[in-house]
């Protein structure tokens, strides 16, 4: 049966849903609809990690082999503390462009006959007449919004400010940089996505922000103090910027976005128009095109429209679940880190690569490393802690709903 099907939002979730559809049945009429012009996408690199790459190779080999061949990798991490520093092997990652990724997924989808129209901003009064509108427009999805009691959106602030900057300092791994100032510490995430640039995240405290002055700097300002603070891992390379409308620099207060629902009719949601998880697990771009793999499948699956949605929707919330609750507690790590950035360096950097555990925020951090180390060579220590994080977890979370009564 031909669906016609109209994706708001051309980032990589609209665009890999009409990969994912058209590869299904090339009869499919599907029109991809993005408000901006083609290639003026803002952002750096994007992470990734080898389960992904395997998952995309299934569903399209030909953009899988693509982004692979596009994408830089990297398979340690270092931490830097001061005037120290610490390396530790881990997982292999991957980083890309997210322009090379969106421009990967563009030409992908043309080749199968999607069209592709930019600077096309869609409303909920000028809705295309199609089976299926897929609402992939970002966490500030107008069309999420004009619906808002059917969707249930709750959006929840964090505490921490950061900025999302380029930098043309090509890291060799994932590099973690904290620096300590007279008004607290400032932190940063550095990892490359190409042979000449790197994405550079930095972080801080409300009042460290405000302490340094860079909530009210220039961005040339602003961006020439924190490449002093983090000369050390910039080895003299700057810092790109995109300066805001009134030439300050872009500081932002990450949102945690949940969905009560994720379709209303023949509207759907997807990616970031339907959640968001802290940016500090790196798996933003990696779940929305998980999304799409979930929604191509289900309307695959069933030519029942409100059954293919309701399936969708209760197999991403549930894969979500853990991923949310991880960046959670790794949101909560960084806004508490004075409770770990004063241990030994490889002891701080073990509890960063513990932050998503629920039991972490419960016990003293020297005794958790030593338990940690131990349940890595002691099986029923290992599954003793595995039960009891959970179980912390939800007490400390009913008593936060509570507490909202």
């Amino acid at each position: 049966m031909c669906v016609k099907v109209a994706c708001v939002g051309g980032g990589p979730a609209g665009l890999y849903l009409s990969i994912l559809l058209k590869r299904q049945d090339p009869s499919h009429d599907i029109t991809v609809h993005e408000r901006n012009p083609e290639g003026s996408t803002y952002g750096w690199g994007v992470t990734y990690w080898q389960g992904l790459l395997d998952r995309l190779r299934v569903c399209d080999p030909e953009s899988a082999s693509a982004i692979e061949a596009e994408s830089v990798r990297w398979n340690e991490g270092v931490a830097h503390v001061r005037d120290l520093a610490t390396r530790q092997p881990g997982d292999e990652g991957h980083g890309i462009g997210r322009h090379k990724l969106l421009e990967i997924l563009a030409a992908r989808a043309r080749a199968l006959g999607v069209r592709l129209e930019y600077e096309s901003g869609i409303t909920a009064e000028n809705l295309p007449d199609a089976d299926l509108v897929v609402a992939g427009d970002g966490v500030h999805s107008v069309l999420r919004t004009h619906h808002a009691d059917d969707f249930g959106a709750e959006l929840t602030p964090g505490r921490n400010s950061y900025i999302w900057l380029g930098t043309t300092k090509v890291f060799d791994s994932f590099t973690f940089a904290f620096v300590e100032t007279e008004h607290g510490w400032i932190w940063c995430y550095g990892y490359p996505f190409s042979s000449e640039q790197s994405t550079c995240v930095i972080e801080c405290a409300p009042e460290t922000l405000a302490g340094l002055g860079l909530d009210r700097a220039s961005e040339s300002d602003g961006l020439a103090r924190l490449g002093k603070l983090f000369a050390h891992i910039l080895d003299g390379r700057p810092l790109i910027g995109r300066a805001a409308a009134d030439g300050s620099t872009q500081w932002l207060t990450f949102r945690t976005l949940t969905n009560r629902s994720w379709y209303r009719g023949n509207l759907v949601l997807l990616g970031d128009a339907a959640h968001t998880t802290h940016y500090s697990i790196g798996a933003g771009t990696t779940l929305a095109l998980e999304d799409a793999i979930a929604l191509a499948e289900a309307l695959r699956e069933s030519t029942d429209l409100p059954a293919a949605l309701a399936r969708y929707e209760r197999e991403r919330k549930s894969a979500l679940l853990s991923l949310q609750s991880a960046a959670r507690y790794s949101a909560q790590w960084y806004e508490n880190l004075t409770r770990y950035i004063h241990l030994p360096p490889e002891q701080m950097f073990a509890l960063l690569g513990q932050r998503h555990s629920p039991l972490l925020p419960y016990v003293p951090p020297q005794l958790y490393y030593r338990l940690d180390r131990a349940a890595g060579q002691l099986g029923a220590l290992r599954r003793f802690k595995r039960w009891l994080g959970p179980k912390l977890a939800r007490g400390a979370h009913a008593r936060t709903l509570t507490s909202r009564k």
